[in-house]
């Protein structure tokens, strides 16, 4: 495959080896001979080691843990490509990391994922493609063009594979991720409720009401990021005591940071799917009720139309 306007490379970090060769392979393309190695000291050196001059250049990296290192290979392999005269380079970061921070918490404190989308753009960038921002005005901080992918159609496919639709009601873990529940809910015409959770004392777990009826049905609680697994776990323990069936989540990154996926497996959620974004760790991989979505015939599908100069939000439609 070759881009409108010249040949097609794909260039991958560290972040997640086993997505960019999914990615490559349903391209139906190698990918590009890199060296991204550490000195002694853990400095990043980047190599390419093939003609990339006057290529369409796709860098494949999540910035997920350790979000430092994996962000600073993706910097460093912009600039080897600039200055190996790529004609166009596009990162895709199918986990985009410091996007909890989008706006100040208090009255000193940073928004980390403006500072990271500047960081990206000063490199060299020349357009971004990601999956699921954890908030869609994140586009707005970088000043160049900005594909949002969504997991969501995935997501749809395999609950009509796997669950009884007729008994299917989704679920928003919180207030804040409605307009995405919503949103899958009416994809496959079922019902929704959400959970209202707050922390009454500080250091406590939080106190979870359930908005709607769900006894008697299987539900799905929907979100974009499943961290500690805290919030899902005492979701589907509130649902459950409210008379559902059964609880599943289907989250599009499995950050699992912690003892997070050994929780999940000895929670009372009959499974979790997450897509692989994020490189699965040997824990989320052991977890029996832990399953793994690809992303990669999704991403290589909006590689391939970036490419061609084709529509990337038809994938949606």
């Amino acid at each position: 495959m070759s881009a409108k306007n010249g040949s097609i490379k794909l260039v991958a970090g560290n972040s997640n080896p086993a997505l960019a060769k999914a990615i490559a392979e349903g391209l139906d393309l190698p990918l590009t001979k890199a060296s991204v190695r550490r000195f002694a000291d853990n400095e990043i050196f980047v190599e390419v080691l093939e003609n990339v001059r006057g290529s369409d250049a796709f860098i494949i990296q999540s910035t997920s843990f350790p979000a430092n290192d994996h962000l600073m290979e993706l910097l460093i392999i912009t600039d080897a490509l600039r200055r190996s005269s790529a004609r166009r380079i596009t990162a895709v970061i199918p986990y985009f990391g410091y996007a909890r921070q989008d706006r100040k918490v208090g009255s000193r404190a940073p928004i980390s994922a403006k500072l990271v989308a500047n960081l990206i753009t000063h490199a060299g960038i020349d357009r971004v493609m990601t999956l699921d921002l954890h908030a869609g005005q994140i586009q707005g901080f970088f000043d160049i063009p900005t594909d949002n992918l969504y997991a969501s159609p995935l997501m749809v496919r395999d609950i009509r594979e796997h669950l009884p639709l007729d008994n299917v009601m989704v679920v928003s873990p919180d207030v804040g991720g409605v307009a995405r529940a919503r949103g899958l809910a009416k994809r496959i015409n079922a019902p929704l409720a959400i959970i209202d959770k707050r922390r009454e004392v500080a250091g406590e777990s939080e106190v979870m009401n359930v908005i709607g009826e769900v006894a008697g049905f299987t539900c799905v609680l929907v979100d974009d990021i499943v961290d500690s697994g805290g919030t899902l776990i005492n979701a589907a323990d509130a649902l459950l005591a409210q008379g559902a069936k059964a609880v599943y989540a289907y989250i599009s990154h499995g950050v699992l940071s912690g003892g997070a996926a050994a929780r999940v497996a000895k929670s009372k959620l009959k499974e979790l799917v997450i897509t692989d974004s994020i490189q699965p760790t040997k824990d989320v991989l052991a977890a029996g009720n832990v399953r793994t979505l690809s992303v990669a015939p999704l991403i290589g599908e909006a590689i391939g139309r970036t490419a061609h100069e084709e529509s990337v939000s038809s994938l949606f439609d």
